[in-house]
C-alpha cells in the first residue's frame, strides 16, 4: 500500500480565488446571497471539453456564473478561510492564492478595500490553520492592459511579506498581445514583486517565448506546452523559471486527451522545477492531493518522485528560506515512514 498523499508536505502555488470553492461552498454562498445556481455548477460532474475543441469559453462562462455569489465581504472572507482549511487537510504548508480584486471591488467599495479584505483574511486563516496563506494579485488578459497597470500599482502598494507576494496575468491566453502587459509587470517588479503569469497551456512554445521575453517571469502558470520544444524547455530550466503544472486542468480543458498524456515526466526529466496545482477545483472537481494521485496512478511516479515534486513546490514558493528548510525536512520525514502494509 502506498504512502498517504494527504500527509505529504507540499506547497500549493496555483489556485484561483473563486475557483478554489467546493460545490458545497458555492451552494452556501449562493444561499446567503439569495442567488439561484445553474444545474451545471452543482451536478457533481466536472467540466470536460473534448480534445481539439475550444473549451475556454465554456469554462469562463461557468466561472463568471459562480463569481456572482461572491458579492459581499463575508463571502470573500469565507472563500479565503475555506481555501486554507482545504489545503490544511491535504498537507499543504503554504498556499499562494491568486485573485483579481477588480472582480469583487464593486461589492465592497473599490479595489483597495477588496484587496485589504483578502489580505486581512489571509492573515487570519494563516493563524487559524497553520497553512501560510499568501496572496498573488493578478490582472486579466480579457481586460485592457491599462487596467493591469492600475492593478499592478495597487499590488505594489501592498507588497511585502504579509501583503502581496507576486503579480500574475490570468484568463484566456489567446486574448491580447503579451507585450502590452509588459509595463504592468515592470511596475510590479520595481516594487519587488516577482512575475507569475499564465502561459503555455492553451497555446504552445511560441506563446511561451513571448511570455518569457516580455514579462520576465519567475514562475509560469501551467507552462506544460514547453514539453513540445526541448530547446525552450532547456532554456526555462537554465533560467530557473518554475512551472505550475495542473494536470487535471489540462485534461478537463481538452489540452490533453487523458491524464496519461500530460508530459509531466518529460518536464521532470529535463530538470524543470515543477509545482503541482489544482487550478480551479470548483469546475474540475479535483483538489491538490488529486494532482499527486494522478501523477502516481496515471503517470507512474513512485513515492520518491512524488516527494521530489513536493520539494519542488516548496522551493518554488515565495516563502522564507527558513520555512522552506523546515518543510523540506518534513518531506524527508514522510519518506522515512515505512510504507503501509496491505495486511489487515
Amino acid at each position: 500500500m502506498p504512502r498517504d498523499l494527504d500527509a505529504l508536505p507540499k506547497a500549493h502555488l496555483h489556485l484561483h480565488f473563486t475557483g478554489s470553492m467546493s460545490i458545497a461552498s458555492l451552494q452556501h454562498l449562493a444561499e446567503l446571497a439569495g442567488i439561484g445556481l445553474h444545474d451545471s455548477l452543482v451536478d457533481a460532474e466536472g467540466l470536460l471539453v473534448p480534445p481539439g475543441q475550444r473549451g475556454w469559453y465554456r469554462f469562463q462562462r461557468l466561472y463568471e456564473m459562480a463569481r456572482q455569489v461572491v458579492c459581499s465581504e463575508q463571502a470573500m472572507r469565507y472563500i479565503v478561510a475555506q481555501a486554507a482549511r482545504d489545503d490544511a487537510a491535504e498537507g499543504s504548508r503554504r498556499l499562494e492564492l491568486q485573485v483579481d480584486p477588480s472582480s469583487y471591488a464593486p461589492h465592497v467599495g473599490g479595489l483597495a478595500p477588496a484587496l485589504e479584505i483578502i489580505l486581512d483574511e489571509a492573515r487570519r486563516a494563516t493563524d487559524a490553520t497553520g497553512v501560510q496563506v499568501a496572496i498573488v494579485v493578478a490582472a486579466s488578459r480579457v481586460r485592457h492592459p491599462l487596467d493591469a497597470r492600475t492593478i499592478a500599482r495597487l499590488a505594489a502598494r501592498h507588497a511585502g511579506e504579509n501583503g502581496v507576494i507576486a503579480f500574475g496575468l490570468s484568463n484566456n491566453e489567446r486574448a491580447g498581445v503579451t507585450a502590452d502587459w509588459e509595463p504592468a509587470f515592470r511596475i510590479a517588479r520595481n516594487a519587488g514583486l516577482p512575475g507569475v503569469p499564465h502561459g503555455g497551456e492553451l497555446l504552445g512554445p511560441r506563446h511561451l517565448r513571448q511570455v518569457v521575453e516580455h514579462l520576465n517571469p519567475s514562475r509560469i502558470g501551467h507552462g506544460v506546452r514547453s514539453a513540445e520544444e526541448p530547446r525552450l524547455l532547456d532554456e526555462l530550466v537554465a533560467a530557473g523559471i518554475a512551472l505550475e503544472v495542473c494536470p487535471a486542468s489540462n485534461v478537463h480543458l481538452g489540452v490533453y486527451r487523458e491524464a496519461g498524456d500530460v508530459p509531466l515526466r518529460t518536464l521532470i526529466d529535463a530538470g524543470a522545477t515543477v509545482a503541482l496545482g489544482a487550478d480551479d477545483p470548483l469546475l474540475f472537481l479535483s483538489r491538490l492531493t488529486d494532482q499527486y494521485r494522478l501523477a502516481r496512478d496515471d503517470l507512474g511516479l513512485g513515492d520518491h518522485e512524488l516527494a521530489e515534486l513536493a520539494r519542488s513546490s516548496i522551493r518554488a514558493s515565495l516563502a522564507s528560506e527558513e520555512d522552506k528548510a523546515r518543510w523540506l525536512s518534513e518531506v524527508d520525514d514522510w519518506l522515512r515512514e515505512p510504507e503501509p502494509s496491505d495486511a489487515g
